[in-house]
This record gives structure tokens, C-alpha cells and sequence, in this order.
């Protein structure tokens, strides 16, 4: 994209102003898809080299970080006025051995990326499983208040629990008894897979296995073997499964197959609730060396002072970290760069800062967090959750900037996460002054609003919302849908992979009016009284009740 364009796309994005209307504040500021540009390719750099954490990539990100909120003109706003909060994690390796399912007529050797995919959080030297039955356990959902439970008091110590990806209705059809009893298309929380490896380890599983197909996970089988073996988890984490991972759709059918089973058939008796598990009459036997070590991360967090209602907070967030280097692509890139997940992120914060300096204080506190981990299973936030520098009951807001629309100028934005709570109603007057609507996530079955960030702070009851592209294709102005759609397949084929890296062709101006619109709605909650709400049928309501907000 050539410099005049974007100064163009600068001048025409100066938040909240229109041939009708002047901006409506003293304050409007310019969001610049120069420097978003500039930061991204900077960060997505090799220099940077993936900016895992742990790693000199790391130390390189954040002193690149304080510095560039120091030149704003931010302070910090961690604990005990430094700018960072540690995050002490551990990092573990799987190495090369063997996996094999065996019963009494047949035997099946799964190979590590192609057949199933492992990794483990213990900071042990070696994994062995030694026959653990293999059971199947459907969706693995126990949820008393939908009246549905998988388990049916099935003990599962020392076993390998087998689960189906997403929520027992994602698959149902009009008339079946299961069908709208969860989320229907739209993925609870016990559709994701941090939930089903969290109850396989609360029930004693050794291992959990969840089968993997792109529509339930809402992402191909490359994206589960992007981290190589490699996994993280918080230093002081509860018992975790030995091994925990994924078996490719095609090697389920197989291993069904050879337990006797048809795994197309399992899959519709398992949304029923009068489901059972099933002992598979296979037991599954591994031995992989592991390398691990302890580290310390760290989250980045810098404020600005509110002038009348310092203590509560407006927080914005996105993760500076990505996925480190891996193994060589067919080009032989090896640094998995993250550029627009989130480095875009980044300079969009950065962006928003900036523009909140260059105008009068605001009442409210800002606090800018810049979260390690997230692509380890939201770690950094979650650390911050349980570890806060400022209370929850605080905290007016979470807005988080993961993964923008870089296809071109848009007439719409996407909402993900729809009825959660009144933030929604904030986003759509702000794209209102855009010209713009909001449309709700056209993918549901993704669960993105149990992805990003923003989770551990919704699960303490902050309202939040997530700004998240890959949620549903644009309706571009140049093109419509169709053109979205293109930008969105595009971009999931790079989704974790060398190729989401900088280039010119990425439309930064588009990234820029959703950061205005982010900062729109940041602005009118710091320059106020009011508190948004959870909407009545919200599972964080009552949280943020015992609050008094």
C-alpha cells in the first residue's frame, strides 16, 4: 500500500467525522494505518523472531514495548508501578516415541502431526501410558442446569477419555430432542476443548483425546499441529491429563473401525441424553520423552490517570505474543511472525493511546494490557485475572483488539459473542457514526468468545468485547460478502503458520476504523458514569451482581 493512500485512508478515518456532522468531541484524533503498518512490520519481523514467550523474542517485544509507551507518554500500570507483571509459566517439549491403540484383533500405530496430535503440561522427563483403556465419552459435557450429563458416574481413573469436538446439539438436526439445548451453531463454553481436557483430568483421565473435524473446531488439522509439540501452562496449575490432544478425523473412523464401531453412528447416539460411554475395547499405549523448564513471562500494563474516578478502570487489551519459530515451511521460513494475530493488536492499543494523549484526561482510568501466553491458552490473562492489579468490581470494561479486518473498507463489523451484554449497544452507535452496522458472527460454532483474552476477565464478571475478524466475512465495500469471504479463507490458510507475516497488500486502513470504533467506545465509557450490564440470560450476571454493578 503506497504512503499517499494511506495518508488518504488517515484523513478519511478521523474518528466520528462525516460531511453531516462535525466530531462531536474537542479531541478527535487520527487512527493511523501508516503506523499500524509500521509497528506490525516491525513486530512481525524476524528480528523479533515469533515473540514467544520465553524466549529473546520476548525480551526484544517488550523492551520494544515500554519504550514505545514511555515515547506516548504513558505510566506504568503494573504491580508496584512497574510496567510489567510476571508470569511465571512452564514449557514443555514432547519429543519423538511411540503411540500405538491396540485391542484383541487389530493394532494401529499413530504417527505424532499426521494421526493424532499430543503435547502434555507436566514437568516430567518422560510420558508413559501403559494400555489405558480407551473410552468414549460423546460430547463429554456435564451441565445439571441444561439437564444433561455424558459421564453418568462412568469411573475414569488411569483411562483415556475420547471426546467429540463443540456442544452436543452443534450436529443436531430440526426435531431431534438436543437440538437448541446448548448454543444450537453458537459453541458454549463446554464446546471448547480447554473445558473437555479440564473435565477429563477432574474425573482422573490419564489422557484426553478430543476427535478432530474442522466445521466443530472451526479450524483445519494444521492449526492443531502448528505449536510442534510444544505446550504451556501456569507454574501453580491444578492436576492436569498426562497427555492431552487430538485425533485426525480420518484416524478416529479408523480406530472406531478397528474397535468394532462406527464412529458416524457414535456421533449421533452421543447427542442424545440418555447417552453412555463407551469402552472401546482398545487401550492406547505411548512413550515420549518430554524437555521442560520453568520460565518467567511477563504482561506489559501502562495507565492513564483518570482526573475524577480514578479507581475505575477502562481496560483495553490485545497479546503480544505469537508462535515462536517451527519447523521450515516450503519456502523454509521458520519464525511464525503473528502479524495480524496480534501485532496488529499491539499498534491498534498503541494507536488508541496515543490518541487519548493527545486529548484532555479522561475521568475514568485507562489501563493498556498487553498480554503474554494467549496463544498457550490465554495464560498471561488468566494470571492477571486470578493475580489483579486492578479489581474486577473496578473494572468498567474489557475491549480487545485479536485479529482485524485487513481485506479493505468494510460497511459492517462483526460482533462476536451477540446478546452478552450492552457493550454490543455501544459498538453499534459507534459504527452508526461510521456509516457502518454491526453484524453478528456469521460462525458461531468457532466459540471465539471463549478464545481471546478477553475470557478470564468476562468469567469474573467485567463486561467485555472482542474485536475479532475471523469471526465472519466482511461485507467489503469493494466486492460485498464474496470478497470478504476471499479475505477470510486467505487468511485462515495463514491462521498460526509462517505466512501471517506483514506485507503490502494488507489493507491497514480498514484495521484503522475498526480501532476507531474501539476507541470510540472506550472514550464514551471513560468520559462517563455508567457501568454497561450482563445481558439477563448472561452466565457472568450474577458475578458481576455480588459486585453491585
Amino acid at each position: 500500500m503506497t504512503r499517499p493512500l494511506l495518508t488518504f485512508l488517515a484523513l478519511a478515518l478521523m474518528p466520528f467525522a462525516s460531511a453531516a456532522a462535525k466530531p462531536s468531541h474537542p479531541e478527535a484524533t487520527v487512527i493511523s494505518p501508516q503506523r499500524l503498518s509500521d509497528d506490525v512490520k516491525t513486530l512481525a519481523s524476524d528480528a523479533f523472531a515469533g515473540r514467544a514467550p520465553g524466549t529473546a523474542g520476548e525480551d526484544k517485544t517488550i523492551d520494544w514495548l515500554v519504550g514505545r509507551l514511555k515515547a506516548i507518554g504513558l505510566k506504568p500500570g503494573g504491580p508496584d508501578g512497574a510496567w510489567t507483571q510476571p508470569v511465571p509459566l512452564v514449557r514443555t517439549q514432547l519429543g519423538e516415541g511411540t503411540i500405538t491403540a491396540a485391542g484383541a484383533a487389530q493394532s494401529l500405530t499413530l504417527t505424532q502431526k499426521r494421526d493424532i496430535y499430543l503435547s502434555t503440561v507436566r514437568a516430567a522427563d518422560q510420558v508413559r501410558i501403559a494400555s489405558a483403556p480407551l473410552v468414549f465419552v460423546g460430547y463429554g459435557v456435564t451441565a445439571p442446569e441444561r439437564g444433561w450429563d455424558d459421564f453418568k458416574g462412568v469411573d475414569l481413573k488411569g483411562k483415556v477419555a475420547v471426546f467429540l469436538i463443540n456442544d452436543p446439539d452443534f450436529e443436531a438436526k430440526a426435531g431431534e430432542p438436543v437440538a437448541g439445548k446448548f448454543g444450537a451453531r453458537r459453541m458454549t463454553y463446554y464446546g471448547r476443548w480447554t473445558y473437555k481436557f479440564e473435565e477429563a483430568a477432574r474425573r482422573g483421565a490419564i489422557a484426553a483425546l478430543i476427535v478432530h473435524d474442522s466445521p466443530g473446531a472451526g479450524y483445519g488439522w494444521s492449526t492443531v499441529t502448528a505449536p510442534g509439540g510444544e505446550n504451556y501452562d501456569v507454574a501453580s496449575a491444578p492436576n492436569r491429563v498426562a497427555l492431552q490432544g487430538w485425533l485426525e478425523g480420518g484416524a478416529a473412523s479408523r480406530l472406531f473401525a478397528a474397535a468394532g464401531l462406527d464412529l458416524a453412528a457414535q456421533r449421533v447416539k452421543a447427542r442424545s441424553a440418555d447417552f453412555r460411554p463407551v469402552e472401546l475395547g482398545m487401550a492406547l499405549s505411548a512413550d515420549l520423552p518430554v524437555t521442560h523448564e520453568a520460565l518467567m513471562s511477563r504482561n506489559v500494563l501502562a495507565r492513564i490517570d483518570g482526573r475524577k474516578r480514578a479507581k475505575e478502570v477502562v481496560m483495553f487489551g490485545a497479546h503480544w505474543d505469537a508462535y515462536g519459530q517451527g519447523a521450515p515451511d516450503a519456502q523454509g521460513r521458520t519464525v511464525r511472525p503473528g502479524a495480524n494475530d496480534d501485532a496488529l493488536g499491539v499498534a491498534g492499543l498503541l494507536e488508541i493511546a496515543r490518541a487519548f494523549k493527545q486529548g484532555k484526561a479522561p475521568d475514568r482510568s485507562l489501563v493498556f494490557a498487553f498480554w503474554t501466553a494467549e496463544e498457550r491458552g490465554l495464560l498471561g490473562s488468566e494470571t492477571y485475572a486470578t493475580r489483579p492489579v486492578y479489581r474486577a468490581a473496578d473494572t468498567v470494561a474489557n475491549i480487545t483488539l485479536d485479529i482485524l479486518q485487513t481485506g479493505g473498507p468494510a460497511r459492517d463489523v462483526m460482533l462476536v459473542g451477540q446478546g452478552q451484554n450492552s457493550l454490543e449497544d455501544d459498538l453499534a452507535a459507534a459504527a452508526a457514526r461510521q456509516g457502518r452496522v454491526v453484524t453478528p458472527e456469521a460462525l458461531p460454532e468457532r466459540g471465539l468468545f471463549y478464545r481471546a483474552d478477553h475470557f478470564p476477565l468476562a468469567k469474573r464478571g467485567v463486561p467485555t468485547l472482542l474485536f475479532m475478524a475471523i469471526s465472519g466475512a466482511p461485507d467489503l465495500a469493494k466486492g460485498g460478502r464474496t470478497a470478504g469471504q476471499a479475505w477470510l479463507d486467505g487468511y485462515m490458510r495463514c491462521y498460526h503458520q509462517t505466512c501471517d507475516e506483514w506485507s503490502e497488500a494488507l489493507d491497514f486502513g480498514s484495521a484503522a476504523q475498526d480501532v476507531a470504533l474501539a476507541y470510540r467506545v472506550g472514550r464514551d465509557l471513560a468520559a462517563s458514569a455508567r457501568w454497561p450490564q450482563w445481558s439477563e440470560d448472561s452466565e457472568f450476571r450474577q458475578i458481576r451482581a455480588k459486585d453491585g454493578r
